[in-house]
């Protein structure tokens, strides 16, 4: 069986977020979770994701899961946009592709210039008040804090500038006792001619990743917020993590468009029966 990785949000090998995927073509069931989550534990990075061709005249065209190495998630942006490049690539969808998922049916379709936007649900925000220790184990004055809702599950902290963002060497272990999957860092771009209007960065210990390379999800939350501030529609988001990578958000009220490049890495094959 095939299994690809692919970098996302990016079109530079070995950098953006990579994500492994595996189509099971001809398949009308995903095989037993456990198979899927010993796969991805062996893959090792954020996410894996999975699909399978759904019968025609359905409201959805592929059926989709994500696991990281430790737990299936209810959404992922990164491995959405990856197993749409591999898709398109293979031949194997042409146009706009249906995906359902835990989080309902989400689209993807490539743009003109080779670009993939993804169309997702926009996180609700919800003003909270800053819980005790975050600012200790960020190591940062915060500014703000919200509640991004339970689909996405984190909590988005607002800080003073992008050079504290860039900088922060959290203790990602105490961050992840305040929300259900971890926290979103973020602060205004410091010079937006360089092409992006806001950074973040992304500790997720509760779904056992340290710090997300590039997280598609959180931008839906990343939008409404930069949003609302800068009174744009249509921004750009550079995830400031090691390997970097941005992303293109369009608000759209209870929709957020994420748009990016995808570039595969790895194309090899899995030896073992799921």
């Amino acid at each position: 069986m095939r299994i690809q990785i692919v970098d996302a949000f990016t079109d530079t090998p070995f950098t953006g977020n990579p994500a492994g995927v595996v189509l099971l073509p001809g398949s009308t069931a995903f095989p037993d979770p456990g198979s899927l989550q010993r796969v991805a534990a062996e893959v090792n990075l954020s996410e894996t994701a999975f699909a399978h061709p759904l019968p025609p005249g359905g409201e959805a065209d592929w059926a989709l899961r994500w696991f990281t190495p430790s737990t299936e998630v209810d959404l992922c942006g990164h491995a959405t946009l990856a197993t749409a490049h591999v898709l398109h690539t293979a031949e194997a969808a042409t146009g706009t592709v249906r995906f359902a998922t835990r989080s309902g049916v989400l689209t993807s379709a490539v743009q003109g210039d080779g670009t993939i936007t993804l169309d997702f649900p926009t996180a609700p925000l919800t003003p909270v008040e800053t819980p005790a220790g975050v600012a200790e184990a960020l190591g940062a004055a915060v500014l703000s804090a919200h509640d991004t809702g339970p689909q996405v599950g984190d909590l988005l902290i607002e800080l003073a500038d992008e050079r504290t963002v860039r900088e922060l060497t959290p203790d990602v272990r105490e961050l992840g006792a305040h929300s259900r999957r971890g926290v979103i860092v973020t602060a205004p771009a410091e010079d937006p001619s360089l092409g992006h209007d806001f950074v973040s960065r992304c500790f997720f210990p509760n779904v056992g990743i340290d710090e997300d390379p590039v997280t598609g999800s959180a931008h839906t939350a990343l939008a409404p917020f930069w949003s609302a501030r800068l009174g744009r529609a249509e921004l750009t988001g550079l995830q400031a993590s090691a390997r970097s990578g941005t992303v293109r958000t369009a608000l759209r009220d209870a929709r957020t468009l994420l748009t990016g490049r995808a570039v595969t890495v790895i194309d090899g094959e899995l030896l073992t029966a799921l």
